[in-house]
């Protein structure tokens, strides 16, 4: 094609436009006038700038917190549920252990989790999120980050945390649940233990799991060791501490969070 024959086009950014897509205002001009329409602010190049933050905010307010594990469970445990009492019971543990305890930051489970962390003098952190039906941390929150985007707020809760204590709960919970078994199984995080706290409640998923999903030939049967059962608080709490112990003693890269952490090749 000859230059006279070219497509007349125009560049924004790294971004071509041709034929009918070309604008006749510049990126410049549309932010400086005040006039125009904010419309702007919902489109998706802007949300690329909005999950960024959130990424910066929740590395930079959770970097120095230390050892942590998150505790999932559903928000709609009410105060006198025995689960609600486990979830407080397995916060303060977590905290006498030296562990900060990283929630949702919401009601329920959440809620009993931080409170535990937080009366037995440990750093009680709550990662909320934007939702139509639920809103603001619990009242026993010490840290607390809002997220617009659950995978924003997804990365925060595995990143500084060094496994999972995950009471009875709904979908949300199930999300949280699977994400870090995948990522357990498929090697993205190591030494991340999993229990699940509430033998009633996760016996007949975990029957399920064995009887169908690896009886399918879905999953392997050493899948099965990357999470405990159990009903007891000193138990969740101890395969913690045993997990940490293993990460201090191993070398290289004793000591670094899951989400740090890489095999040898």
């Amino acid at each position: 094609m000859t230059d006279h024959q070219r497509v007349p086009e125009k560049y924004r950014g790294r971004t071509v436009m041709r034929r009918g897509q070309m604008q006749t205002s510049t990126t410049d001009q549309r932010l400086l006038d005040s006039r125009g329409p904010t419309d702007w602010v919902h489109t998706d190049p802007w949300r690329v700038l909005r999950i960024q933050s959130e990424f910066v905010e929740g590395f930079g307010g959770l970097a120095e917190l230390g050892p942590a594990i998150s505790v999932f469970g559903s928000a709609r445990t009410r105060p006198d549920d025995p689960a609600y009492a486990r979830a407080e019971a397995v916060g303060a543990g977590l905290a006498r252990a030296g562990f900060a305890v990283i929630t949702g930051g919401g009601p329920g489970v959440m809620e009993a989790a931080n409170k535990g962390a937080g009366e037995a003098g440990g750093v009680s952190v709550g990662l909320g999120i934007e939702l139509p039906f639920e809103s603001g941390l619990n009242r026993y929150v010490d840290v607390g980050l809002n997220f617009r985007y659950f995978f924003a707020r997804k990365t925060m809760f595995v990143k500084y945390a060094q496994g999972f204590v995950v009471l009875p709960g709904g979908f949300g919970t199930f999300d949280e649940l699977f994400e870090a078994l995948t990522l357990v199984q498929t090697q993205k995080v190591t030494s991340f233990p999993i229990v699940l706290l509430g033998v009633s409640y996760w016996q007949g998923l975990v029957d399920w799991v064995k009887g169908t999903v690896l009886a399918d030939g879905k999953i392997s049967a050493a899948d099965l060791d990357m999470f405990r059962v159990t009903d007891d608080v000193d138990e969740a709490v101890a395969v913690m501490v045993e997990a940490r112990e293993h990460r201090a003693s191993s070398a290289p890269g004793g000591g670094e969070s899951p989400g740090d952490t890489r095999r040898p090749d």
